[in-house]
């Protein structure tokens, strides 16, 4: 009777979710302030941890120190990493074994300043950058009404590096001033604020988002990207910024080397994740229109999308997933 009892147990275990998990603490996932990064996160959170029966915890942090956490080993996955703004020190984290990537996790991305299309037909002579000393007046700044304000990314993001260089590459510092808001938040909530009332605005933004999918914008042109250039545009300490355009958006899942041997399962799964771009702006809408924070939109995506999840992990992880929802 005992060794029944012994054997059933041993084959619950076996069965159980946590007795599956690869590793013996917890997986640790870079927490970019983002929200597609964040949905993307808590969606991989979840099945990790209800299909693998594996803990997990987030690191909050910009880009950059993000990845030299995943390089260190103090973090193991960066599930939303914009390689554009971190190519030089992510392409040596590769190249010294440091840092794997599994490609790209979205089907595309871009990177603009942009304008609203209403603005673009009101001043068809504004259709590039090299332009905007000429349109100053349209986007007075409040603080220095002589010259015109572009919203660029919040202190610490590495966007934030780039539009500065490009600004000094542009040579605008005598027209313009480079606004930097708090947050993300507030980056977004100024730029619709502008649009619902049709009035003039210029700013930085990227997709996929829900402000570019919402909006009719137009993107300033810009000369063609060149990949001296813009390594130099990443870097703080530029001494010859380029004034070209952004690189098509590579847009990648990184992790961690020691991680990716000690749990190949794990990375496996991740390196299945990918998610086209039309979907994920549908997501983030869908959590603009309803308020809804990154766990319920995980949760929503997890509900509404089993065709595209279920094709990451195998049918017995998905199964329990889908009985945790």
């Amino acid at each position: 009777m005992i060794k029944h009892l012994m054997a059933a147990a041993a084959l619950l275990c076996a069965s159980s979710s946590w007795a599956a998990c690869e590793l013996d603490r917890e997986v640790r996932f870079a927490g970019m302030n983002w929200l597609s990064n964040m949905v993307m996160v808590d969606v991989e959170r979840t099945i990790i941890e209800k299909g693998y029966g594996c803990k997990t915890a987030v690191e909050t942090g910009g880009t950059l120190p993000m990845l030299t956490a995943i390089i260190r080993g103090d973090v193991d996955v960066m599930t939303e990493g914009w390689i554009n703004s971190i190519e030089e020190v992510f392409n040596k984290g590769v190249a010294d074994g440091k840092v794997k990537s599994l490609g790209d996790i979205y089907t595309g991305g871009v990177e603009a300043w942009w304008i609203p299309k209403y603005v673009a037909d009101q001043n068809p002579g504004l259709k590039s950058v090299a332009d905007l000393p000429k349109y100053k007046d349209l986007f007075q700044d409040p603080e220095e009404p002589n010259k015109g304000r572009l919203y660029t990314c919040p202190a610490g993001w590495a966007c934030e590096v780039i539009n500065s260089n490009l600004f000094k590459a542009f040579d605008l510092q005598d027209d313009y001033v480079l606004y930097s808001p708090g947050t993300g938040a507030a980056l977004k909530a100024a730029i619709s604020s502008a649009i619902k009332r049709k009035r003039n605005v210029l700013f930085y933004y990227w997709t996929p988002t829900p402000l570019v999918g919402k909006y009719d914008l137009v993107k300033l042109e810009m000369p063609a990207y060149n990949a001296e250039g813009h390594t130099c545009n990443t870097d703080p300490n530029c001494t010859k910024p380029y004034p070209g355009a952004y690189p098509a958006a590579r847009i990648e899942t990184a992790v961690n080397t020691g991680f990716a041997e000690q749990a190949p399962q794990l990375t496996a799964f991740l390196d299945k994740v990918q998610v086209p771009t039309d979907t994920v702006s549908k997501l983030l809408a869908w959590a603009d229109d309803n308020g809804a924070e990154s766990a319920e939109v995980a949760e929503h995506f997890l509900k509404n999308y089993p065709q595209l999840w279920t094709q990451w992990v195998p049918a017995d992880v998905a199964d329990k997933v889908k009985s945790s929802l």
